[in-house]
């Protein structure tokens, strides 16, 4: 099968989420199919897997509207998207689009990087489902990375085509951390976004003297302030402002835990991967950590900082963290990309059938 994938979602310089998502689910692809990627610039390769590619136009550009034709040159057997936006108008070749949540529904800030013209539309686009319906209609399978999201998918009746999982997945050779004696520090991997809800963490150290909090993403200068503006007397915040994967998994092997109490999120890759790492993790009650986490995390109200700060002293104690460790690294194992191609592979020959059969 010849499997044409949309990657110019990938990052440049350094992946987000669903950048990941992408790359990782290709090379896991590439094994069992031939796999084609379409990039709209040449420094997104830095981060992709060395595979056949074709640069084309940036989804963001007004050309996205007639890429299909672009597309049917290619003659693919299938197309995926790891998003839902990909142009689809006169497509020839049956099509995957994914949605991975629809937090943004309830959350409308776009993402910083995109144009004012694309943040304005964005806006707009989630004011109401009808939007979201017209474009999943127009593939020929869904994929989601959830249960939760497809439940969701399912509730406001988003598509009448089948959604399939396609599931997230730990970075393959994570390596585990060693025996040392874990320190008082905790990470948080992640954006800055209101409904990120980091204020809780910081807000949390007032009750942990002694243990520092590391933010470890890029952050503005006015979110920056915000925060520094909640930092309790003496410290316990460090910002990084960005770090490399190799610093991230130095401070990941030495941490105590790493913290996500987002009010939503889409799936928390960086929990599976501090669980695969050994590292524990405390999270906000959400449905969704809940089934990413499957009772292997110390799951707190998003919205207590004394409740956040409880669960980090509990996991000073040294069996206490042993069994946390050794619980997210069974429920991690749980998670391959071999098993995200399967599942991709599956949905693919679906796909096909069903363009067949219209």
């Amino acid at each position: 099968m010849r499997i044409i994938f949309d990657a110019r979602f990938t990052r440049i310089g350094q992946h987000d989420g669903i950048s990941r998502y992408g790359a990782s689910l290709m090379e896991a692809v590439s094994r069992h199919a031939e796999v084609l990627m379409l990039i709209s610039d040449d420094r997104q390769l830095e981060l992709l897997p060395a595979l056949p590619h074709v640069r084309i136009n940036s989804p963001l550009s007004p050309a996205e509207l007639f890429v299909a034709a672009r597309v049917n040159r290619l003659r693919g057997d299938v197309v995926v998207c790891p998003m839902q936006t990909m142009g689809s108008w006169g497509r020839r070749y049956p099509l995957i689009l994914t949605l991975h949540d629809l937090i943004y529904y309830q959350n409308p800030e776009p993402p910083g990087f995109l144009p004012a013209p694309v943040r304005l539309l964005w806006r707009l686009y989630h004011l109401a489902y009808w939007p979201q319906r017209v474009l999943l209609n127009r593939a020929d399978v869904v994929a989601t990375i959830s249960e939760t999201t497809r439940g969701l998918i399912r509730a406001h009746r988003l598509t009448r085509r089948p959604v399939r999982i396609v599931g997230n997945a730990p970075q393959p050779g994570t390596q585990p951390r060693g025996d040392a004696e874990p320190e008082r520090s905790l990470l948080y991997m992640g954006s800055f976004m209101p409904y990120k809800n980091v204020e809780t963490a910081v807000r949390g150290m007032r009750e942990l003297p002694g243990w520092t909090l590391h933010l470890l993403s890029r952050i503005t200068d006015a979110r920056r302030a915000e925060l520094e503006a909640l930092v309790p007397d003496g410290g316990g915040v460090v910002f990084h402002d960005g770090v490399t994967d190799e610093e991230y998994a130095d401070l990941l092997s030495r941490a105590t835990a790493l913290v996500s109490l987002s009010r939503a999120e889409g799936y928390g890759l960086p929990l599976i991967e501090a669980m695969a790492a050994g590292t524990p993790v405390i999270a906000s009650d959400i449905p969704i950590f809940r089934e990413v986490t499957a009772g292997a995390a110390a799951l707190v109200d998003p919205d207590s900082p004394a409740e956040f700060a409880a669960a980090v002293q509990e996991l000073s104690a040294p069996e206490q963290w042993r069994k946390a460790s050794e619980a997210g690294r069974r429920r991690a194992a749980e998670y391959s990309w071999e098993d995200s191609a399967q599942q991709l592979l599956a949905a693919a020959a679906e796909a096909v059938q069903a363009h067949r059969n219209r």
